[in-house]
């Protein structure tokens, strides 16, 4: 770790977090497991890429709304598929939940990122009436906060759990090699200088055990926006998502129910 800039460490997750590289094996086989024995639909095209591909999962009854889920990774790692059972929480509740895929970094910069997402999000609602919530984790919580920037995609509430808000520090990191953010970019795409969309009701969500820049994300988008923040107490990066797969945790409430 001495060989890595502050930069570096400040974004580290599972290093300081007990048994951090296990999570992705668990995501997966939970995953698996709801997908086994749940309504809706898999790998549905939303554009030409190879990427370009989301599930749909549905309650029994029609669906009361639909919520987007839109996962994490840098930009650069993950899919869909590892995130599955998140969608449990709100379809118990009677909504339809639509998770994308997207091309990943250094195939896409992170404004294709948000085009395509944004299309996932035009196909989704096609196929479900109803209102529209958006969230999503880490670069997920990026991605759900610029689809409630004005000028988007206007959905009626957004919760981005634990968001990368500014760009710009992102630009010392040695990620960066591969996200090739610049100066540019980080304007454009930074949901934290960007205005909200005035009729989407905003919730930011982070873990009260996430690492400081996370804290100094969530509470930087908040405050910018003017809209209410939770730091869930004693939750880190990787577990501040599991409250979705609960009908009436905290989280799914904030998602479905409102601040």
């Amino acid at each position: 770790m001495s060989a890595q800039t502050a930069a570096d460490i400040a974004y580290q997750n599972a290093a300081f977090i007990p048994d951090g590289d296990g999570y992705r094996a668990r995501w997966q086989g939970r995953a698996a497991a709801f997908r086994a024995g749940m309504r809706g639909e898999l790998d549905i095209p939303y554009g030409p890429g190879i990427a370009h591909r989301m599930d749909l999962f549905l309650p029994d009854a029609a669906p009361r709304g639909l919520m987007m889920f839109i996962h994490g990774g840098y930009w650069m790692a993950m899919a869909r598929a590892y995130f599955s059972h998140l969608a449990a929480g709100a379809v118990a509740r009677g909504w339809a939940v639509a998770m994308p895929s997207y091309t990943l970094a250094p195939e896409a910069r992170i404004a294709a990122m948000t085009a395509e997402v944004m299309q996932a999000l035009q196909v989704a609602r096609a196929r479900i009436a109803g209102p529209v919530v958006v969230t999503g984790h880490s670069a997920g919580g990026h991605l759900a906060a610029r689809l409630a920037c004005a000028g988007m995609a206007s959905p009626a509430r957004c919760v981005p759990i634990s968001p990368l808000a500014d760009l710009a520090p992102l630009m010392e990191t040695a990620m960066n090699a591969t996200l090739r953010i610049d100066g540019a970019e980080a304007a454009r795409e930074s949901p934290a200088r960007l205005a909200r969309d005035a009729t989407t009701a905003v919730h930011v969500w982070v873990g009260g055990q996430e690492r400081p820049a996370f804290l100094w994300h969530a509470r930087t988008l908040a405050e910018n926006w003017d809209c209410p923040w939770t730091v869930a107490p004693g939750l880190h990066h990787f577990d501040v998502i599991d409250g979705l797969e609960h009908p009436r945790s905290a989280l799914t409430q904030a998602c479905l129910d409102g601040p």
